[in-house]
């Protein structure tokens, strides 16, 4: 009798994210979701490229995270979530010189440090915790971020989860309201403000402070506003010292 080793399977017996779909065929659920994805990633890049100064780290925005490869029928797309905005530290950008079009666990290895999810329907299915199903299971059993966030702007909330040992437990808020992020040094809460044009309780970062994260264009506005306020003392000064000498 004769014994057939079964071969190993080894990463590269697995798709990479150039042949995995970079989408699953449905739209950005509302408006204001890619904004809010805009915010939260211009706003935490100064903090990221401190953390690393060597640029390794991604950021994705409703990018497909694969775990699994389906089996057919099944379509591949099935073996992934798409979070709205998420995090990996100590991962390349890019791969062999090319934005990836998605992040493959078994590819990459590293597990988001944060995933955030932004809520368009009651939230069920971000809270969902059937087995190999819920997306709420899928984040804690196998994609495991330290950090996972349901964002509900209708009702002008965040949830945070951290993951303790094998559990998500859910983050007490701090004094100011927000939720610490231990491991990136920040704050995250609701900021019911004006960005790009609209008024609405939006979800933001904070420093170990208490101080606002801003945005690329706010941080150009602030900037503009300096130039302003530092020419208009130099012209004071100048009116001031034309005034000393004539008199």
């Amino acid at each position: 009798m004769s014994v057939t080793e079964k071969p190993e399977i080894i990463a590269t017996d697995f798709p990479d994210h150039t042949q995995l779909p970079d989408s699953d065929g449905t739209f950005v659920k509302n408006f204001q979701q890619h904004p809010q994805s805009i915010l939260l990633t211009t706003s935490i890049r100064p903090i990221l490229d401190q953390i690393h100064p060597d640029g390794q780290y991604c950021i994705g925005q409703d990018s497909g995270i694969y775990w699994r490869v389906p089996r057919p029928p099944e379509p591949p797309e099935r073996g992934s979530e798409a979070p709205d905005w998420f995090y990996v530290p100590d991962v390349p950008p890019t791969l062999d010189g090319n934005l990836p079009h998605s992040y493959v666990m078994w590819q990459e290895l590293m597990p988001p440090r944060i995933v955030l999810e932004f809520v368009s329907g009651d939230g069920s299915e971000e809270r969902d915790s059937t087995p190999r199903q819920g997306k709420f299971w899928i984040y804690e059993q196998i994609i495991r971020p330290a950090f996972y966030g349901i964002y509900e702007v209708k009702k002008a909330q965040v949830e945070v989860y951290h993951l303790v040992e094998d559990r998500f437990e859910l983050v007490p808020p701090n004094e100011r309201g927000h939720y610490q992020i231990a491991q990136i040094g920040v704050e995250l809460g609701i900021w019911q403000g004006v960005y790009q044009g609209v008024e609405l309780p939006w979800l933001r970062w904070w420093d170990a402070s208490g101080n606002l994260l801003p945005a690329a264009e706010e941080r150009a506005e602030q900037e503009r506003q300096r130039r302003i306020e530092a020419e208009l003392r130099i012209q004071a000064l100048e009116a001031r010292l034309g005034e000393l000498e004539s008199g």
